[in-house]
């Protein structure tokens, strides 16, 4: 429910930047603005104002109750202001004869105009300020979000049973992400490749890299668009990361490079490996701190069916040149395209807090210099025990529970967090472990039924 607050002029834009877009509403004939923020786990939330509110809502924000929003304030302190960023301007895809709408993505004030402790997007810009601090400019990624598509929401009964790279015949899956590329080009997201995944029926359509809150915001609109056009079809996308047992599950490996101005600082001609001490220490840093940010990355009881060996997601702490099974890996390409893979993300995960950790994590190796163990070429899913103790090679956790526990020992992550996000956040995965450890689940039936 919208709220009534005193207009304090809280623009978090340029005058500029507001005429500008509101040219561009105009001249797009919009009806209908959508502002959207996230929630704590990554919700897509959104209402929609006409055009006369739209000066406004620019100018001063829109008022609305936190208390009813995942990881807000409490009732009695509850008034927040969505703030739209007029650069994220985008018109919704539409069809001849329809409402023509257009969205903007809101950062979230209190009433007096200060950043809300309690937002997402504001986390990862307080990550990027430290960033500019230690003389970067930019924070690039690429994400690679992985999604299946099922029949229905009531099951998971397959489009399709291609494989990774498959070409299958023109089916309803092909067409979809077609469709699915062409609404996101419309919304100015560049797309880099498309194409059928390991899983059955499992897609993957990589946005081209851009920098980290560009592409949070990117993420947001990707994975409603895949969902919107697979319901339109009468289909249903999912980006749950384990839907289906004994195949692959749907990962966000994530790319990542540190530049200053037109310079990538992970790229060194006379390094080992061609990369530079800035690259070693910020890899450094992701294996120092995976086991505590993995329960933000990977945030659902379900991201750890995922995480298990033989299904090609990363379960060992580890880094390597160009083996697939370590957590983290420098793709084959070098020069301003060097970067590091780390490949235990899921798209479950909130984009702006799962970036935002991942940056503090690598920072916080670059501040300190850190060393990482020897990159490890072998398949580590073949190495025994001994071997991996050999290589210095932890695991990550193995349920949310465990995540959670290793979660609270990292003050880096924690600090990049915040107190108000990392105490919300872990109440609320802790409901969720409870609840999960108090079902029955038809494994258990079928193991324990009849035989005790």
């Amino acid at each position: 429910m919208a709220q009534q607050v005193e207009s304090k002029n809280r623009a978090t834009s340029t005058e500029e930047a507001r005429k500008d877009a509101l040219k561009q509403m105009k001249d797009d004939g919009v009806e209908f603005l959508l502002l959207w923020f996230t929630d704590l786990e990554g919700h897509l939330k959104s209402f929609a104002v006409t055009p006369s509110e739209i000066p406004g809502a620019l100018d001063d924000g829109m008022g609305f109750d936190g208390s009813s929003i995942t990881g807000f304030n409490a009732i009695e302190e509850s008034d927040m202001i969505a703030i739209p960023d007029p650069g994220t301007y985008r018109l919704m895809p539409w069809k001849e004869g329809e409402t023509k709408v257009g969205r903007m993505i809101c950062d979230v004030v209190t009433p007096d105009g200060n950043p809300y402790e309690g937002d997402p997007r504001h986390v990862l810009r307080r990550a990027l300020e430290r960033m500019q601090s230690m003389g970067f400019d930019t924070f690039n990624v690429g994400p690679e979000l992985e999604y299946f598509l099922f029949k229905d929401d009531r099951g998971t009964e397959t489009l399709d049973e291609g494989g990774y790279f498959a070409m299958t015949t023109m089916d309803a899956a092909s067409e979809l992400r077609q469709e699915t590329v062409r609404a996101l080009e419309h919304m100015g997201i560049p797309v880099e490749y498309v194409h059928h995944e390991v899983g059955p029926s499992q897609h993957e359509i990589d946005m081209r890299f851009a920098p980290a809150l560009e592409m949070a915001d990117h993420t947001l609109t990707y994975r409603l668009i895949v969902k919107e056009i697979a319901k339109k079809a009468g289909y249903h996308a999912t980006f749950m990361p384990k839907p289906i047992f004994g195949e692959n599950g749907s990962g966000m490996h994530t790319h990542q490079s540190l530049f200053r101005k037109d310079v990538n600082a992970f790229y060194d001609p006379k390094g080992q490996w061609e990369l530079s001490d800035v690259a070693l220490a910020y890899i450094g840093g992701l294996l120092a701190h995976a086991r505590g940010f993995c329960a933000v990355t990977n945030p659902l009881v379900n991201s750890y069916k995922r995480l298990v060996p033989g299904y090609e997601a990363p379960v060992n702490v580890a880094w390597s040149m160009r083996n697939r099974s370590p957590l983290v890996r420098i793709p084959d390409r070098r020069g301003s395209g060097t970067r590091c893979e780390l490949r235990m993300p899921d798209p479950s995960a909130n984009p702006y807090l799962a970036l935002a950790v991942q940056l503090a994590a690598g920072l916080d190796g670059v501040e300190r210099k850190v060393t990482p163990p020897e990159p490890v070429n072998k398949n580590i899913f073949e190495m025994s025990h001994r071997e991996r103790r050999k290589y210095r090679i932890d695991e990550l956790p193995r349920d949310l529970h465990e995540a959670l526990d290793l979660l609270e020992k990292d003050d880096v992550i924690t600090g990049a967090l915040g107190p108000h996000i990392y105490a919300r956040f872990v109440e609320a995965k802790r409901e969720e472990w409870q609840e999960y450890i108090g079902k029955v689940s038809q494994w258990e039936l079928e193991r324990y039924l009849s035989v005790y």
